[in-house]
């Protein structure tokens, strides 16, 4: 299961100083780093996946929820980024006790993200680069919401996880992509960032448009017509997994999604 579905609150700790030995422990802030020029600062970072060219040398401390405290503190870090989902609540607490300055951040909303941006640029020692990136995704958030805004907005149901099912609830960063795109998260109401629903309650809600990763998610679908977006054919498959990773690379992956959505 994909391990954003821990995500929590945003919250942020800027150190007074500028770091020179940065521990990543959030992938998309391992990227943030590398949009505002500052991968050579990056001493320590955490595994998801397949990661940026620039970040392919960075030794690791772990995988999400397997955090590998020894070699951490072997490489001394004076600034540690953190995702708190990535990391469980027991070394959540080892991490606090040591007292090492932190950053730590979960941005709810696009515009968040930017305001992210800024605010590890100044943790970072790159206030200049981070102003102009943030102004970037401003500019162009603005412009997709100008571009793809309905009146009324189509219903999604954006899938996460199939057995069992779970989506993405209200104040989550991908619902705000999918309103920037002109639709609204039927399960918006929800407060969880990832609930656990029921086939029942999505039959319910009838989404005109049903998202998933796969193929195989979406064509299990096809077995309940009676959804509006299996009658008419809506079930759309993600294209760019960045739209779960939020840096800077979250934008150009919702402008695709609003692309995918506009012809419906």
């Amino acid at each position: 299961m994909r391990a954003w579905l821990a995500a929590l609150l945003l919250t942020a700790s800027i150190p007074s100083l500028a770091a020179t030995r940065v521990v990543s422990l959030s992938p998309s802030l391992s990227e943030m780093v590398v949009e505002l020029g500052a991968a050579d600062l990056l001493v320590g970072r955490l595994d998801a996946g397949e990661p940026l060219p620039e970040l392919v040398s960075v030794p690791s401390v772990g995988r999400y929820g397997q955090l590998d405290m020894e070699r951490l503190l072997s490489l001394q870090p004076d600034l540690l980024l953190l995702w708190p989902g990535s990391v469980g609540v027991a070394q959540r607490e080892q991490l606090n006790r040591l007292k090492i300055p932190t950053y730590i951040g979960e941005p709810r909303s696009l515009d968040q993200l930017a305001d992210q941006v800024e605010g590890l640029a100044v943790a970072l020692d790159r206030p200049q680069r981070g102003h102009e990136l943030a102004g970037e995704l401003r500019q162009r958030l603005a412009g997709l919401r100008a571009q793809y805004w309905r009146d009324t907005p189509l219903r999604v149901f954006y899938q996460v996880w199939d057995q069992p099912l779970y989506t993405i609830g209200g104040g989550q960063i991908i619902s705000d992509a999918l309103a920037v795109c002109g639709a609204s998260n039927v399960f918006d109401d929800l407060k969880l960032p990832a609930p656990q629903v029921s086939i029942e309650s999505v039959l319910q809600r009838n989404p005109e448009v049903i998202i998933a990763s796969t193929q195989a998610q979406l064509d299990a679908w096809k077995i309940w017509p009676q959804i509006d977006a299996v009658k008419h054919g809506r079930l759309l498959l993600l294209t760019d997994k960045g739209l779960e990773r939020p840096s800077g690379q979250m934008l150009e992956a919702t402008a695709k999604l609003c692309e995918q959505l506009a012809a419906h």
